[in-house]
């Protein structure tokens, strides 16, 4: 009476209903409702509706308040708040801070000629002007054995540290603080107040009137580990930017919490590179572009899971390697390990090392099953037997070894040309970065090359049955959606090429299966039955 439902099925429907929700939560936070009579009572009025002449002010200090032991470094005197800038100044650093200690920031926003302090009217945020977070590890040059010239001279000025430091998190001089004011003269519903703009929000009655003072932020989306510095005990003085911009009500509260994501993470224990990462997303995308890369990351996944689960089905029903390139799979295996290995040599986010983790063990099982391995143990030891090939699989193999041989004529001299580069021109951490560097860069540049062995045997066989084709098109989906933002974002030349190589390749696969079609009303000669497909019926594309 009723259709089984698919598994599929039901994760479409879970995705789409995410989406969805996600689009509604978006929309709350970034539309607030104003007050829709001016004169009521529930309205909270602006302050800058007045055009009060205001003042910015930046001190600097030890301890995390705004009491006392402040140092003033910046005053903008008729600040305008409609009016962007950038001031550079610099910063002299107390000896705590030297001695792998904090510094604060403390801004104020108050009355021209008024003292902050004795200022009824106004505004402070306190933020941080440095962080903790490992030094990078010097690097040298392979050949020569010399050390880059710029980390000698950040060792030879922090000399006095010992060389277990480098293991322990020391503090970093944020080079950037940018401050935000909403400008618009919004009026406020009490009634329906955000909550993660009213913890910003200083408000005091006026009369019959409540008003609320310029809502100041600080964005800590900005700063970004690439402006980080590292403190020694040499130091006094260091730079220090300070920009400011108007913003929206829509994007501060959008701002906000992202912030607040960010945050709850490095309390799960992500680290300022693993924030960074993050942040990147963010501050570096237009919100357009950022919303659209929701929905596009949002359709990646799931292509991505769709993808995984008919690979996975389709090597665990595999009992014959005929028409399958062996050789393509184990270089699929070998090139996810040392995308593994150099992500994780260059402590790449969680967030991409786990999945990269569990891709490189997929790929591992795979090449067990093309290679018919079995594990038998004696005692501790472990013994690797291999299953034997019949006839059409060694027909297969002669026609992979073919392909690869022909293959290695192009391939060896770029990857040996390209090592030696590097070997010479470029400075590494140790000899192991230098290795897995080479070997990433080979897999990046030359990867797609390991594609045409395959084409080579369908050519050979003149049939393409044997191919899990479900996968393909779900991985076809994805590179489109890669290529389409290749040319809406700019990237380089070199980029735009990598992302459709791959593509080219794919279009010789659609070719294939056209030129050589599949009769899905038997069992193939393969061995492989459609059961699922109407009987009768011919699938040509």
């Amino acid at each position: 009476m009723f259709h089984k439902t698919s598994f599929t099925t039901i994760i479409v429907g879970v995705f789409i209903v995410y989406v969805l929700h996600t689009c509604w939560v978006m929309y709350g936070i970034v539309y607030t409702k104003p007050c829709e009579n001016p004169k009521s009572d529930n309205c909270i009025n602006p302050y800058l509706a007045g055009k009060p002449r205001l003042q910015l002010s930046v001190f600097t200090s030890v301890r995390p308040n705004a009491d006392s032991g402040h140092n003033l470094i910046l005053t903008e005197e008729d600040f305008d708040v409609n009016t962007k800038f950038e001031r550079l100044v610099n910063v002299t650093l107390p000896k705590k801070t030297r001695r792998n200690g904090t510094l604060y920031a403390v801004v104020f926003v108050h009355h021209v000629g008024v003292s902050p302090w004795n200022d009824p009217r106004q505004v402070h945020l306190v933020t941080q002007l440095t962080t903790y977070m490992l030094p990078k590890p010097a690097e040298i040059s392979l050949i020569t054995g010399e050390e880059e010239p710029q980390k000698q001279e950040r060792q030879g000025s922090g000399a006095g540290r010992a060389d277990s430091a480098v293991d322990r998190p020391v503090s970093h001089w944020r080079s950037r603080l940018t401050l935000n004011v909403v400008s618009e003269n919004f009026l406020f519903d009490r009634e329906a107040l955000p909550g993660d703009v009213h913890r910003y929000m200083r408000i005091f009655q006026s009369g019959k009137k409540m008003v609320y003072l310029p809502i100041l932020f600080v964005d800590e989306l900005s700063n970004r580990v690439k402006d980080l510095m590292e403190i020694n005990s040499s130091m006094t003085e260091v730079p220090l930017t300070v920009s400011y911009d108007t913003i929206s009500l829509g994007r501060l509260r959008f701002w906000i919490h992202m912030q607040d994501a960010v945050y709850s993470l490095q309390q799960f224990g992500f680290t300022e590179k693993d924030a960074d990462e993050i942040k990147g997303i963010f501050v570096d995308t237009n919100l357009y572009f950022l919303a659209l890369t929701f929905f596009v990351a949002a359709f990646h996944l799931l292509f991505d899971f769709l993808a995984f689960k008919n690979d996975i089905s389709f090597w665990k029903k595999k009992k014959s390697m005929v028409g399958m390139s062996s050789k393509a799979v184990l270089w699929r295996c070998f090139s996810t390990i040392v995308i593994f290995l150099y992500l994780l040599d260059e402590q790449t986010s969680l967030l991409v090392l786990i999945p990269a983790g569990i891709g490189s063990v997929i790929e591992v099982w795979k090449v067990k099953k093309a290679f018919k391995i079995h594990i038998v143990w004696k005692s501790v030891t472990p013994t690797f037997l291999f299953g034997k090939s019949d006839e059409s699989e060694r027909r297969t193999e002669e026609y992979d070894s073919l392909a690869m041989k022909y293959l290695s004529y192009l391939l060896y001299p770029l990857c040996i040309g390209g090592a030696g580069y590097s070997l010479v021109f470029v400075k590494y951490k140790s000899w192991y970065s230098w290795l897995i560097n080479s070997l990433v860069n080979g897999v990046y540049a030359f990867g797609f090359l390991f594609m045409l062995p395959q084409l080579f045997v369908n050519y050979k066989l003149k049939s393409v049955a044997h191919l899990p084709w479900k996968a393909f098109m779900y991985k076809a989906f994805n590179t489109f959606i890669d290529d389409v933002f290749a040319f809406i974002i700019t990237m380089p030349t070199s980029h735009r090429l990598a992302c459709f190589r791959d593509d080219v390749v794919f279009l010789i696969y659609l070719y294939q299966r056209w030129l050589y079609p599949v009769d899905w009303s038997r069992v193939n000669e393969y061995g492989v039955s459609y059961e699922d497909k109407p009987k009768g019926k011919s699938h040509k594309d």
